[in-house]
């Protein structure tokens, strides 16, 4: 009796990887599962593993560890004999890996963030950093749509999921970036300040909406939650003249001596480098998790966030540090 074939193994791989992904998104959006980012991350890091490696094979691409010896190819394996197959950051390494940099830089962060935050509780992080996760899963789709086939689409299996909080924004006090755990807040700046402007403000790496809440015109709109525009249309453009200008840009830096000079053109002449030094130093300014600044290559450089805290420090005390007569 003829044998009959299994599944290839590219097949495989992307069978595996589509579910690992839905099973990711399926997971955040649990309102029952508290682990949601943990999980979310282990699951989208195996996802795109397997997508990746199915992309290798079908390149011809090698993605065994091995080592090259003078004869042939000696591969690593475990201890009971089995391949060790390259991981997602090797995977990513890879000269022939077809993932633009952004996309490649969005997996990275969730790479370095699970390090961060694996086998204790992060609180924060299933808010603050939806952009990233929204942007990993919009990739994942574009990706293997464009490399496999839109036959392997994950997007027909999902849709909008129901909220039982209205879409906006919560309201945060000056200090809830403290919620964040200090060593994931410290990540989070560093690695965002270590990327370049087009990158940091690219879809792939983070993807942004802004939300405008409307009243539908006609009974047809009625049921549908969100309504989409041209970004170049008349009415986009007319609500960014209206919006009060918060677009995602690098986030200027000063030094110390760039904010004790502002503040002295304001009209603070004694307010000196030691006032500034004292400000900082009184309310543990450099904290990461205060988002004040961030230390670039051992420098400390201040945001306008700081800027702001300095100058109502100056207001405050315009008799100290205003002109003396």
């Amino acid at each position: 009796m003829a044998r009959t074939r299994g599944p290839s193994v590219k097949l495989n791989l992307l069978q595996k990887s589509r579910e690992a992904a839905l099973n990711a998104v399926q997971a955040f959006n649990n309102p029952l599962t508290t682990f949601k980012t943990e999980t979310f991350i282990v699951l989208m890091v195996i996802a795109w593993t397997y997508l990746l490696h199915a992309y290798f094979r079908s390149q011809g691409v090698e993605y065994r560890y091995h080592e090259q010896g003078p004869m042939r190819r000696k591969f690593k394996r475990t201890k009971n004999g089995a391949f060790i197959y390259w991981d997602l950051s090797r995977c990513l390494n890879e000269n022939s890996c077809p993932l633009d940099k952004p996309t490649k830089s969005n997996l990275r962060f969730l790479i370095g963030l699970r390090n961060e935050i694996e086998h204790h509780q992060s609180a924060g992080v299933d808010e603050a950093l939806t952009g990233k996760y929204v942007a990993c899963c919009l990739n994942y789709e574009r990706e293997i749509s464009q490399l496999f086939g839109s036959q392997y689409s994950v997007a027909p299996h999902m849709s909008y999921a129901l909220q039982l909080r209205a879409l906006t924004s919560p309201a945060k006090s000056e200090e809830d970036v403290d919620l964040l755990p200090t060593n994931v807040a410290e990540y989070i700046v560093q690695f965002d300040a270590k990327l370049p402007l087009e990158e940091y403000q690219h879809p792939h790496f983070s993807y942004r909406l802004l939300f405008v809440p409307k009243l539908a015109k006609t009974p047809s709109q009625t049921d549908r939650v969100i309504e989409f525009i041209a970004p170049d249309s008349e009415l986009a453009k007319e609500i960014d003249r209206q919006y009060w200008v918060q677009k995602e840009t690098e986030k200027p830096k000063y030094r110390p001596s760039d904010i004790v000079k502002l503040m002295n053109e304001e009209g603070y002449p004694q307010f000196k480098m030691h006032h500034h030094t004292e400000l900082w130093q009184g309310l543990d300014a450099r904290k990461p998790g205060k988002g004040y600044g961030v230390d670039v290559s051992g420098t400390w450089y201040w945001y306008d966030r700081w800027v702001e805290r300095a100058r109502e420090h100056c207001v405050k005390h315009r008799e100290e540090y205003g002109p003396k007569e």
